[in-house]
């Protein structure tokens, strides 16, 4: 009988080839392994080159945008903004990326969970004994569970919606509140806020309910597959309200159309965004109590008003505490040594109040507004003129370049987004509860604010307005902030689409709307509107900045001209290098304080009263005029003349001025007409 051949060999040899084994196994392990390793690297040497690809095409599209830009302008062409021009080649892009290049990868393999009841963000994979890490990307309704994005550079060019709120939007938001004309804007602060908060709502309410009624529509004739609740419908109310008509304020700009009309729309689009942000996270917070989530409840409704004016105010006072802040770092060091230390410091504390609003559960928009208003305010002052010239210059390259970029990826977005629902009804509902929702906001406001207002808002005035409601980079970034549910995405689609046809169409009918208007262009930014009939013509011996400064006390509101007094007398001094010394403003007792917080610079600076801001300051220079028997005073204030003239050429006050002179806290001072060449009416040349 044979023995087998290991019986046979002697132990050394079976040594050797039992060794000679486990170093080939080794070794066909070994190249098995550095194949996987190899493979890796080119995957993710693959991912790289993708990530830079995606990039350099925002980049060239950017790039290409410029270059059209300056043709356009050199051209004189005005038909299309450029914004327009952004989104028609993020179209262009989005055609070529959606069927222009082929699916580069097909690995996706469904697995069953069944077990669990939640999604987790986080999930390990073990693939024969290796771990891998997958992230949340979002649900996938079972209908479309074949038909995942198998494009990988698609994949890639398809941002995640946080980039927009964290990185795109705080200069675009900053950038409004730090190039604010304050003259031209607070000369319309009562209006403006009108249009802005109580304007939104109402225009919020008003197509939230319609578009609820339209939702019902759909929901008898069978076109609504999925679950669309009436907060949904209040939700997409808030987020189209979100107006931005940088298209048409850019055309007023370039045409140096009515400066109150652009003050007017301006304002409001600045209040708005920040309004309508806050308004859309307090309807998120509308919760009521029971079984039906969705149903009205008063508490859930008053918790969600106390959340909005929390949200409001809270974010509010972080964005001016955080440009007190600066202000304050800036004046009491020696930056100004270092302007390039000093930039990006003041950088760097405007971008973080987004962030630290943001990670406090506050709005960033809102916080970044104002504090770009106060850090204009009172920061600017203290910076060098160097770093005046950067900041203003950085913050505008930054807000040019993030919108358009905005817009571009909203071109791209319509071929590269994979979640869209679009609904012939749901959309065509959504452009006439605009309508009717812009039209109800406008015209009745402007009536109410006619009552009041000295210049009245004019009918042309209502109509540009009303026409100019355009819709962009905010109603898209709170739309695409979360597109999980049926009724969010059919909401993102829809938004999309109206934003391309406000831009094109009401962006690029402008021009021809302002001469069918009749309203005025070519004017001269620091020219007051023509006087009306009952209007006065005041000729100042000062010259015409005093007429213009005069015409600006008279047509603020006294309660923002008597908190400009104090903030001139007071604030200033303590926060910025300006205004006048607070040892002559405060009380003797407070000599040591008051010496401490000015800086030397107050009393070398002889043109501090000169400055735009004093246009508000009440003082002694205040005009009183006289036409009839009516009294005018420089804020405005009327009424029968009762005021005498002394022998000595001195103005007795009547008692009613001496009472104003109390509310305002210039009781001290008197109000004469010293600088007063010629008072008269102006004629009717009709």
């Amino acid at each position: 009988m044979a023995l087998p051949l290991c019986h046979r060999l002697p132990l050394p040899l079976l040594l050797l080839l039992a060794a000679g084994g486990l170093r080939a196994a080794e070794r066909s392990g070994g190249s098995s392994s550095a194949m996987e390793e190899l493979a890796t690297e080119k995957e993710a040497e693959e991912s790289h080159r993708q990530d830079s690809v995606s990039l350099l095409t925002f980049i060239l599209l950017l790039t290409l945008t410029i270059l059209t830009i300056w043709l356009f302008k050199h051209r004189r062409v005005r038909f299309l903004h450029e914004t327009g021009l952004a989104m028609i080649y993020g179209l262009i892009v989005g055609v070529i990326l959606r069927y222009g290049t082929p699916s580069t990868s097909g690995h996706d393999k469904p697995f069953s969970c069944s077990q669990e009841d939640r999604p987790f963000t986080t999930l390990l994979v073990n693939v024969s004994g290796k771990f891998f890490e997958y992230t949340l990307k979002g649900e996938i309704s079972p209908g479309k569970i074949h038909n995942v994005e198998q494009n990988d550079m698609l994949r890639k060019v398809t941002f995640d919606p946080e980039v927009f709120f964290n990185i795109l939007l705080p200069p675009i938001i900053f950038h409004a509140g730090y190039s604010l004309k304050k003259r031209h804007f607070f000369r319309n602060l009562g209006s403006i806020l009108a249009y802005a908060f109580l304007g939104t709502a109402v225009s919020c309410f008003i197509i939230g309910n319609l578009m609820y009624g339209v939702v019902k529509l759909m929901k008898l004739v069978g076109q609504l597959s999925g679950k669309f609740y009436y907060t949904d419908c209040l939700l997409f109310g808030a987020i189209i309200s979100a107006t931005d008509p940088v298209t048409v304020l850019a055309i007023f700009n370039e045409l140096h159309a009515d400066v109150d009309l652009y003050a007017l729309l301006f304002g409001e689009s600045v209040l708005n965004d920040a309004v309508a942000i806050v308004l859309s996270s307090s309807i998120v917070a509308y919760q009521p109590t029971g079984e039906n989530t969705h149903a009205f409840d008063a508490a859930a409704f008053f918790k969600s008003v106390g959340v909005f004016l929390g949200i409001f105010s809270g974010s509010f006072m972080m964005g001016a505490v955080t440009g007190v802040v600066t202000a304050l770092v800036t004046k009491f060091t020696k930056l100004h040594c270092f302007p390039l230390l000093e930039t990006a410091l003041f950088f760097l504390m405007s971008w973080s109040t987004f962030l630290l609003a943001e990670a406090c559960g506050f709005t960033g928009v809102v916080a970044v507004l104002f504090c770009g208003i106060t850090q204009a305010h009172y920061t600017y002052n203290n910076l060098s003129v160097e770093s005046r010239s950067r900041t203003k210059q950085l913050f505008e390259v930054l807000h040019f370049l993030a919108e358009n970029f905005i817009f571009s990826y909203m071109g791209l977005a319509l071929f590269t987004f994979q979640k869209h629902i679009f609904s012939p009804v749901f959309i065509i509902g959504a452009f006439v509860a605009i309508f009717l929702g812009r039209a109800a906001h406008i015209y009745p406001l402007s009536f109410l604010l006619n009552l009041g207002r000295r210049h009245k808002i004019s009918w042309n005035f209502q109509h540009m307005m009303m026409f100019s409601g355009l819709r962009g980079a905010m109603a898209f970034a709170l739309a695409i902030r979360d597109t999980a549910t049926y009724s969010h995405q059919m909401m993102f689609s829809t938004t999309l689409l109206i934003v391309f046809f406000t831009v094109w169409i009401v962006g690029g009918g402008t021009t021809p709307m302002l001469s069918w208007l009749n309203i005025r262009v070519g004017v001269d930014p620091d020219q007051d509107p023509p006087p009306t009939n009952d209007s006065f013509q005041v000729l100042q011996a000062d010259g015409p900045d005093s007429e213009r400064r005069n015409r600006t006390k008279q047509e603020s509101a006294w309660l923002f001209r008597l908190w400009y007094s104090f903030d001139h007398n007071y604030l200033k001094p303590i926060l910025t290098h300006s205004g006048p010394p607070l040892t002559t403003t405060l009380p003797s007792w407070c000599g040591l304080v008051a010496r401490c917080l000015t800086s030397p610079q107050v009393y070398d600076n002889q043109e501090q009263l000169r400055e735009e801001d004093s246009d508000f300051i009440l003082n002694d220079g205040d005009l009183t005029v006289t036409y009839g028997d009516t009294t005018i005073t420089a804020n405005g204030s009327s009424g029968p003349h009762t005021a005498t003239t002394s022998l000595d050429g001195r103005r007795t006050k009547s008692s009613s001025e001496e009472a104003l002179e109390r509310d305002l806290g210039a009781a001290d001072h008197e109000v004469t007409s010293r600088g007063t060449r010629l008072v008269f009416p102006l004629e009717d040349n009709a």
